[in-house]
Parts: structure tokens; C-alpha cells; sequence
């Protein structure tokens, strides 16, 4: 890979990076599975960047990729994230701490939605990115009236979750 491909990648991994923090949130429950899952992603995320041609948005891709690797991972280790050496990889990815302390509702959220199931989270986390119905339908390979319906059972689902 070239050192241009290289760089570009780094450079639209930085800027997307939160995309990952935010799934890795979503499918760890402790700061090292959380960090063990965004290495994970971003080694898939460095193998597949030279198929990626650029027929969607870089952030838009970066969430399919993500999204698979997660619940692969989460599915075969039933919440034990194994990863792969990063060794082979010769460049540093500068990573910003992900912090969410002071938003308890926020906390609130991610609790109730550990009861969702793997294809429910990850529509709700679109949901909460703002992407539309068809962004969130081309993301998780549905017709865009399956992601309207999910949605709204997701969302009476969590109603029924944060108020029993």
C-alpha cells in the first residue's frame, strides 16, 4: 500500500475515530474490552481501506465496518473480545480519549440498551447519529420501511426499558 493510502487512511481514521469509540461503548462493558474492540476495528478497518471505493461517504463505510466487526466479535466470544497483534502495522493512529462522565442520561441509555439485541443496538446508534432512514437502511442492508419499523419497536421497546 502506498505511503499517500497510507496517510489517508490515518488522517480519515482520526477524524472519524468517535464513530468507533462510540460502538465500542455499545458493545464492551470495561475500558479494556473497549480498547481491545477499537484495535480490532480499526486492524478490519486498515484491511479493507483498499477496497473501499469511496461510492459512499468514508464515515458511512467506516460504520458497516464497524458495525460487522463488532458483532462478529461480540457473537463468538459471547463477550470476550480476542484481537490480533498490531505489530505488522507501522504507523500510530493518535487516539482521544472518549469520555462521557458527566452525561448520566447518556449512561442511562447505553444501560438500557445492553438489553437490545446486536442489529436493534446498531440502529439505535444510527438513530442517535442523526443518520435518515435511508443512510441507516443502506448501513444495515434493509429496505428502508424495515429500518422505520424496527425503529419504532426499538424505541417502544427502550420506552418499556427506561420506564417499567
Amino acid at each position: 500500500m502506498s505511503k499517500d493510502l497510507e496517510q489517508k487512511f490515518v488522517s480519515d481514521l482520526e477524524q472519524n475515530q468517535n464513530i468507533v469509540h462510540k460502538i465500542c461503548k455499545l458493545y464492551t462493558n470495561n475500558q479494556h474490552a473497549h480498547n481491545d474492540l477499537f484495535q480490532e476495528i480499526s486492524i478490519q478497518l486498515w484491511r479493507a481501506y483498499p477496497k473501499f471505493r469511496g461510492d459512499s461517504k468514508f464515515s458511512t463505510w467506516m460504520y458497516r465496518v464497524a458495525l460487522n466487526t463488532a458483532i462478529t466479535l461480540y457473537r463468538k466470544s459471547k463477550r470476550t473480545i480476542k484481537t490480533q497483534g498490531f505489530e505488522s502495522v507501522s504507523f500510530k493512529i493518535k487516539a482521544t480519549d472518549y469520555d462521557d462522565t458527566e452525561e448520566e442520561q447518556l449512561k442511562l441509555l447505553y444501560k438500557a440498551v445492553q438489553h437490545l439485541s446486536d442489529i436493534e443496538k446498531a440502529l439505535v446508534f444510527l438513530y442517535l447519529e442523526d443518520k435518515n432512514y435511508k443512510e441507516i437502511a443502506s448501513t444495515l442492508g434493509v429496505t428502508e420501511v424495515n429500518a422505520r419499523v424496527k425503529m419504532n419497536r426499538v424505541k417502544n421497546k427502550l420506552r418499556k426499558i427506561l420506564n417499567p
